[in-house]
């Protein structure tokens, strides 16, 4: 009866239900479909869904992860967006993709190579939607998947398929060198130079 509530719920206002331990623990290996559309400002690049938002098909669906409270922060979005408001975040110019499609626990079980070839795709995606900026969220992930070692949080030299590339900190919980305030800092800092359309 309970998921039955809670599908009423999902109708009504458009936040899935609250998915079981089993149902998280069985997303493993699912894939979320991009957020996209031609003439994006920003495309934020994560580095690959997790086990909760393979499990209920949003990105950043994790409560907690600090990824909608700094896109909102920052100036991004007038209020605080939720994981399931797709056309709201595009109507503002704003998608999401990943480097690695497959969900896994933890990003570190993602291979070097599974993230080289997402940097590869994520050339070949940005040439294909044309947005302004690529920003992708996690300087870890940035540096392996375009073999940049040295690269650092903030805007970079290279072009990706076509787009400009800044680097942000991975929003998740799991980064304890950021607080939220620091990354709304430097979520903001990427929307000035958007907003003055460099």
């Amino acid at each position: 009866m309970a998921r039955e509530n809670d599908a009423k719920v999902a109708d009504r206002d458009g936040r899935p239900p609250r998915p079981t331990p089993q149902e998280v623990a069985a997303a493993e290996g699912r894939t979320i479909p991009d957020w996209v559309r031609p003439g994006l400002r920003v495309l934020f690049c994560g580095l690959n869904p997790g086990l909760y938002s393979g499990a209920t098909g949003l990105h950043f669906g994790r409560p907690g992860n600090r990824f909608w409270p700094a896109l909102h922060l920052s100036g991004f979005t007038e209020r605080r967006l939720a994981p399931w408001e797709r056309d709201a975040l595009l109507d503002r110019g704003l998608g999401i993709t990943n480097l690695v499609a497959r969900t896994t626990a933890r990003a570190a079980e993602l291979t070097r190579e599974e993230l080289v070839a997402g940097g590869r795709a994520l050339e070949t995606r940005t040439a294909r939607v044309g947005p302004a900026w690529v920003a992708v969220l996690g300087i870890t992930g940035y540096r392996a998947a375009f073999d940049e070692p040295a690269a650092v949080v903030g805007p970079q030299e290279r072009r990706i398929g076509g787009a400009r590339t800044w680097v942000l900190p991975n929003p998740s919980g799991l980064n304890a060198h950021f607080t939220l305030p620091r990354l709304a800092e430097e979520f903001a800092r990427l929307r000035d130079e958007v907003e003055r359309g460099r």
